[in-house]
């Protein structure tokens, strides 16, 4: 099995993920010239564009999985969804907090998870991971307010509502608005919606000393895990890869 993983930028951090990697499978670093002659020794694919290589690499099944690694997310990430052809990319992340408790949080973009249909996807989709990577497979809907809070704002009472009706179809929890008391029992949270699950995933990643791991992406039939700018390494990441490849 082949992991591709790119390096877009500085190879630093690429180097001491692949330092750090200790997994069966091989990993295959895409980059460009500019920095092809520092990862002498590994498998590499030299490429004017890593990211379409990659990517169609991918497609192919040249490779079995990719980590974005630190190549450009916007045009990775439209090259992907182009490739794979669906109108967007659902990405479930791996967080841990501070104190080491790990959970998949979705919908993480801003565009994702908006209606009711979207978070059973995410539920149906997310479950299969949780048990690849160890967790519980409970899940805890999330809503914008608490029970009682309901009347007090159209959009508190739509999220409610909704929340209700995804629990209710998937067989989850309706844990309100109380995202702390829902990390530490639940493997698979599901935020109101994109904007929020967004804002959940950075003020844990970058303000709270928490940590994210990568954000496999669900609906393109191949094992892409998208990572964040706010990572110090990417053996994770090529953890996170290399389970989905197990399961």
């Amino acid at each position: 099995m082949i992991i591709g993983i790119g390096a877009g930028a500085g190879p630093e951090i690429i180097l001491s993920s692949l330092a750090l990697w200790s997994g069966n499978a091989r990993v295959c670093v895409y980059t460009s010239p500019e920095f092809a002659s520092a990862f002498e020794g590994h498998m590499v694919r030299v490429s004017s564009d890593p990211a379409a290589q990659m990517i169609e690499d991918l497609c192919s099944g040249t490779i079995d999985a990719a980590v974005r690694g630190s190549l450009p997310a916007n045009h990775t990430l439209s090259f992907l969804r182009e490739r794979a052809g669906v109108p967007s990319l659902e990405r479930i992340a791996l967080l841990e907090t501070a104190s080491g408790k790990r959970f998949l949080l979705a919908p993480v973009g801003v565009d994702e998870g908006w209606t009711v249909e979207e978070k059973i996807s995410f539920v149906e989709r997310a479950r299969p991971m949780a048990e690849a990577f160890g967790l519980n497979s409970r899940v805890g809907i999330m809503s914008g307010g608490r029970i009682g809070d309901i009347g007090r704002h159209p959009r508190v009472d739509r999220t409610i509502e909704d929340a209700l009706e995804v629990a209710a179809a998937t067989g989850g929890d309706h844990v309100e608005i109380l995202i702390e008391k829902a990390a530490g029992e639940y493997g698979v949270i599901i935020a109101p919606d994109g904007i929020s699950g967004n804002l959940i995933f950075r003020t844990l990643a970058l303000l709270g000393e928490g940590k994210a791991h990568g954000a496999p992406v669900a609906n393109i039939g191949r094992i892409f895990v998208d990572t964040s700018r706010a990572s110090s390494n990417y053996s994770n990441a090529l953890f996170i890869a290399n389970s989905l490849l197990k399961k």
